[in-house]
C-alpha cells in the first residue's frame, strides 16, 4: 500500500476532495500500524502540497501533529486549533531556541537531561546537531568538548556558535588557555584533543561520527579518537553525547559501564528517493574501461536535464573529482549558453595566488564547485556557501562530504563506487552518501541516483577499542590502566609491560605507533654519538638534518598499507624547498619549470642512445611530453595542494614532534645538550604565519589575507585578543585586501 500512495502522489497531477481524504485516511491508519511509513507519505504529502486540496489542511494539520513533525506546522504555516494540541505543541518548543523539536529530538533532549550518557544512531536528516546547539544555549555545562573528525565540519560548527561568545569562550587552537571568567567550549579533532594540556574541568563531551571509534572502519585516526575519548571519560567522569548515521549497535557492555543509552531511530524529515541507473545500463557499467565515455555521457546528461535542482556528485579521489568536473565544464559549455554565474569573489583571489588559468576558475564561472581533502580549508568553505547560497548548480567531491558538511542538495549522484586507495563503498557508506541528498528544512524529499549496485545491506556495529578490547591496537592499549584491561595475560599485554617507564611516557605522550618509537629510540641512541649534529639541530634544518629526520618517520611512523607513492626523495626536497621559499606558489611555480625543462630535453635527447643522458630526465620528459601546459598544471596544482594538505600541515608536524621528544629524552638521558625542532615544525603547520596570527587560519582565513595583517597587528598581542582587534578597528576596510579577503575577514 505505501508503494502504491508514493507512486500515485507523485505521478497524479492533482487530488480532489475525495482523494485527498481517502489517502489523508490511509495515512491516518498507518500511524497506529507503521509510524516510519506514515511519515515518509506525510512528507511527500508536503513536497507536492499544491496537489491536495486546500480545504482539507486541517487534516493534514492533524496528521503532521501525529507524528510529531512540529518543525513543519511552522514551515508550512498550519495551525493546530484543539487545546490538547496546542499545549503538545508548545511542550515541544525549545527552552532555549526559537525553534520547535520534532517528537523523536524532544525525547532524545529528555534523555540528555536525565542523568544518563546517550549514544544514538540517527539518519542524516535527524537533526542531531540542533541538540549541540540546544546544550549551549542552556548554559548547563560550563565546560565542553566538542570533537569533530574534519576541520571543515569543526569550522561549521564554530560559526554556528560563536553568537555564543559572551557565555563561552571558544577554543580553536591548543595554543589557547581556557577562560576563567566564562564557560569554555572546545571545538578539537580528536589528537587536538590528546595534545592539550590545560583543560579545565569537563563537564560534557559532544562527540560526532562517532563511528571512528571503531577499529572494523578502517580509519588511520580511531586511536587517536578512542584516546582521547578514554582519557576525557578517566580524568573528569564527564557526562557524554556521542552521535552518528546508520549504526545498529555498539560494544556490549559499554552502556551499562558508563551508565548510557544506546537510541537508535529511523525517524527522517526528509525522504530519499532512490532511482536505479545503474540496472538499465548493466551491461556497459560493468565495463568501465571500454564504455568509461558512455558512462560519463549518461551522468552529464543526467546533470543536464536536472539542472533546476542542486546535485552533488560523489567520486572516488580527488584526481576523479578534478577530471569529471571539468569534463562536465566542457559539455556544460557546448550543451547551453547561460552557465555563467556572477563573477565570485574567490576568482580574483586565485588569480593573484595560485594562477589565472586554473581550472577552478572556468568551473565556478560555470556553477560547478568541487570538494575534496586537498583543497585549502578557506577554499572549501568558499564552495559549500557558493552552492548553499545558490551560485552554484554542481557539486563534485569525495568522501569529505559524507562527514557531516551540510549542504543544500536536492539530488545526489552515487557515481563511483569506491573510496581511498579502491576500497569498495560499503553499505554503511553508501548510506551516509544518500543521507545527504535533501536538507532538513529547506527539502522535503531528495533523490539518490545509483550508477552502481547497492551495496549489500549488513549490521554495523561499532566496537569500542579501549572498552572491548577485541581488537586493541598497541596505541591505545598503552594507555590503559592495568586494572582496565580485560586480557593481561596476553601476548600484546606482556609486550607493553616489558616497555621501560620512562620510555612508555614519551611513548604515551607521543600518542603514535609504539613499535615504530621504540625503534626510533634504538636508532637515535645509536646515532647520536656520531650524527650528533643531525638530531639535535634547532630552529631551521639543513638539507642533511631534515633528510634524517623524515627518514626516521618514512621507516618507523609510516601506518601499514599508506601509500608511499609520493617517494622519500621527493619528500625530503619538497619539504626543504617549501621551508626555503616559504611559498606554495612558489614551489607550484618551480614544479612546472621543472617538468617544462624535461620536456625539453626528452625532445631534443630522445633519439640519443648515449650513456651521458640524464635517464631521470628522460623519463620524467617523456611522461609529460603529451600533455598540455593546462593539464600540467592542473596536476601540479592537485599534488602540491595534496602534499601541503597531508604532509606540511598534518603528517611532518606530527613526526617532527615525535621525533623532537624522542632526541630530547635521548639526550637528557646521556647528558648531553638536546635541539629543538618546535620554531621549524610551527612554521611548517601554520604556512609560515606569525604565531600571534596563526588562530587566524582555523576561522577560513585565508594565509594571503593573514599575511598582510601582519603590519596592521602588533606581534605581542595575544591570540585571543586578534579578532576583536579586526573587528573593533575594522581593519579589514584597509585597501591592502582585496574583495575576497575583506569578505572572510568580516565572516570571522
Amino acid at each position: 500500500m505505501i508503494k502504491e500512495i508514493l507512486l500515485e502522489i507523485q505521478n497524479k497531477e492533482s487530488f480532489n476532495f475525495e482523494e485527498t481524504f481517502d489517502i489523508y485516511r490511509k495515512c491516518s491508519q498507518l500511524i497506529i500500524e507503521n509510524e516510519t511509513s506514515a511519515q515518509k507519505i506525510i512528507v511527500n504529502i508536503l513536497e507536492d502540497k499544491n496537489k491536495f486540496e486546500p480545504s482539507l489542511n486541517n487534516v493534514l494539520t492533524d496528521l503532521i501533529e501525529a507524528v510529531g513533525f512540529y518543525p513543519y506546522l511552522v514551515k508550512e504555516n498550519l495551525q493546530l486549533d484543539s487545546t490538547d494540541s496546542l499545549i503538545r505543541q508548545v511542550y515541544h518548543h525549545s527552552d532555549n531556541l526559537d525553534k520547535y523539536l520534532h517528537e523523536d529530538q524532544k525525547h532524545l533532549l529528555s534523555l540528555l537531561n536525565s542523568d544518563k550518557n546517550v549514544v544514538v544512531s540517527a539518519p542524516t536528516s535527524f537533526g542531531k546537531s540542533l541538540l549541540i546547539e540546544e546544550f549551549v544555549a542552556s548554559n548547563k555545562f560550563k565546560n565542553i568538548i566538542i570533537v569533530q573528525p574534519t576541520l571543515a565540519l569543526l569550522d561549521e560548527t564554530r560559526r554556528k556558535l560563536k553568537k555564543y561568545d559572551e557565555t563561552y569562550k571558544i577554543i580553536v587552537r591548543t595554543s589557547q588557555e581556557p577562560s576563567l571568567e566564562k564557560g569554555n567550549i572546545y571545538l578539537f579533532t580528536a589528537e587536538r584533543v590528546n595534545e592539550y594540556k590545560e583543560f579545565p574541568p569537563i563537564e560534557f563531551i559532544i562527540i560526532d561520527e562517532f563511528y571512528k571509534l571503531s577499529s572494523q572502519r578502517d580509519d588511520e585516526r580511531a586511536d587517536s579518537l578512542n584516546n582521547a575519548l578514554h582519557y576525557i571519560l578517566k580524568t573528569f567522569n564527564s557526562k557524554f553525547y556521542l552521535l552518528g548515521p546508520n549504526i545498529d549497535y555498539i560494544s556490549e557492555g559499554f552502556v551499562e559501564k558508563y551508565n548510557a543509552i544506546f537510541y537508535k531511530t529511523k525517524s527522517s524529515l526528509v525522504d530519499v528517493k532512490t532511482i536505479d541507473i545503474y540496472s538499465e545500463h548493466k551491461a556497459k557499467f560493468d565495463r568501465p574501461i571500454k564504455f568509461k565515455e558512455y558512462k560519463e555521457d549518461i551522468l552529464f546528461n543526467l546533470l543536464l536535464n536536472n539542472r533546476q535542482n542542486q546535485s552533488i556528485i560523489y567520486c572516488s579521489s580527488p584526481g576523479r573529482v578534478r577530471y569529471l568536473s571539468n569534463k562536465f565544464c566542457e559539455f556544460l559549455i557546448t550543451k547551453i549558453e547561460d552557465t555563467l554565474t556572477e563573477n565570485l569573489d574567490i576568482i580574483e583571489w586565485i588569480t593573484e595566488n595560485i594562477s589565472e588559468n586554473w581550472s577552478l576558475i572556468k568551473l565556478l564561472q560555470n556553477k560547478i564547485g568541487i570538494h575534496d581533502g586537498a583543497l585549502q580549508k578557506h577554499i572549501t568553505s568558499s564552495v559549500i556557501d557558493y552552492f548553499n547560497n545558490g551560485n552554484l548548480n554542481y557539486l563534485f567531491c569525495t568522501t569529505t562530504i559524507i562527514e557531516g558538511v551540510n549542504t543544500s542538495a536536492k539530488n545526489i549522484i552515487f557515481f563511483d563506487k569506491t573510496k581511498g586507495n579502491n576500497t569498495l563503498i560499503d553499505y554503511f557508506d553508501y548510506s551516509n552518501i544518500k543521507g545527504r541528498a535533501g536538507r532538513l528544512m529547506i527539502h522535503y524529499t531528495g533523490t539518490i541516483f545509483n550508477f552502481n549496485p547497492v551495496p549489500p545491506n549488513e549490521q554495523v556495529i561499532i566496537d569500542i577499542p579501549f572498552f572491548e578490547q577485541n581488537p586493541i591496537s598497541d596505541e591505545v592499549l598503552i594507555n590503559l590502566e592495568e586494572d582496565e584491561i580485560k586480557n593481561p595475560n596476553s601476548e600484546q599485554y606482556s609486550r607493553i609491560k616489558q616497555i621501560p617507564p620512562n620510555e612508555k611516557e614519551v611513548i604515551i605522550k607521543n600518542g603514535v605507533q609504539v613499535n615504530g618509537q621504540r625503534s626510533i629510540i634504538q636508532t637515535i641512541r645509536e646515532d647520536i654519538s656520531t650524527n650528533y649534529e643531525l638530531i639535535t639541530w634547532t630552529n631551521i634544518p639543513s638539507y642533511p638534518q631534515l633528510k634524517y629526520c623524515l627518514n626516521l618517520g618514512w621507516n618507523y611512523l609510516m601506518k601499514e598499507g599508506e601509500s608511499k607513492s609520493l617517494g622519500l626523495g621527493k619528500l625530503v626536497n619538497k619539504t626543504f624547498n617549501y621551508g626555503l621559499h616559504q611559498s606554495l606558489r612558489r614551489l607550484i611555480n618551480s614544479d612546472i619549470e621543472y617538468i617544462n625543462e624535461c620536456v625539453r630535453y626528452y625532445n631534443i635527447y630522445k633519439n640519443n642512445d648515449s650513456n651521458e643522458i640524464d635517464k631521470r630526465k628522460m623519463l620524467f620528459g617523456r611522461r609529460y611530453s603529451t600533455k598540455s601546459e593546462l593539464d600540467i598544471m592542473e596536476e601540479v596544482i592537485m599534488t602540491n595542494f595534496q602534499i601541503q594538505k597531508h604532509w606540511f600541515q598534518y603528517k611532518i608536524p606530527k613526526w617532527l614532534s615525535v621525533i623532537n621528544s624522542i632526541q630530547e629524552f635521548v639526550c637528557n638521558e646521556k647528558g648531553l645538550r638536546p635541539g629543538n625542532y618546535n620554531f621549524y615544525t610551527n612554521l611548517i603547520e601554520n604556512e609560515f604565519l606569525r604565531e600571534n596570527l596563526t588562530i587566524l587560519s582555523e576561522f577560513g582565513i585565508p594565509s594571503s589575507a593573514i599575511r598582510k595583517l601582519e603590519k596592521l597587528i602588533p606581534s605581542n598581542m595575544h591570540q585571543d585578543d586578534v579578532i576583536k582587534s579586526i573587528r573593533d578597528n575594522k581593519l579589514y576596510e584597509n585597501s591592502d585586501f582585496i574583495e575576497y579577503e575583506r569578505n572572510k575577514l568580516k565572516e570571522s
